[in-house]
């Protein structure tokens, strides 16, 4: 199984930019597709964006399209999330998951999480 530590959260002004990591432990971690889900106060887990194993596929929920950026490193077991252009509604807990499948799809199911990094936007 992968272990996920995420990092990079914080408070920032509206319009401004974070930059997520998450870096994982486990053999089979650059063979899985990884994932960035949200969740906001009093609401449910949201998907955000999604890469495969070899990062050659992205995909990512409408409301972040064109402001967020998921990549990988898998020499350094690293997944990131650009975030920019950044709103108070991006606001939640943000959790970096990786699956055993190699690509992303609606139906996808994340075997691993991490512990999650808080994102604050303010107005």
């Amino acid at each position: 199984q992968v272990q996920l530590v995420e990092s990079g959260g914080g408070l920032v002004q509206a319009g401004g930019s974070l930059r997520l990591s998450c870096a994982a432990s486990g053999r089979t971690f650059s063979s899985s597709a990884v994932g960035w889900v949200r969740q906001a106060p009093g609401k449910e887990r949201e998907f955000v964006a999604a890469i495969s194993w070899r990062g050659s596929s992205t995909y990512y929920t409408n409301s972040v399209k064109g402001r967020f950026t998921i990549s990988r490193d898998n020499a350094k077991n690293t997944v990131y999330l650009q975030m920019n252009s950044l709103k108070p509604e991006d606001t939640a807990v943000y959790y970096c998951a990786a699956s055993s499948s190699r690509v992303y799809s609606d139906s996808i199911a994340w075997n691993s999480w991490g512990q999650g990094t808080q994102v604050t936007v303010s107005s």
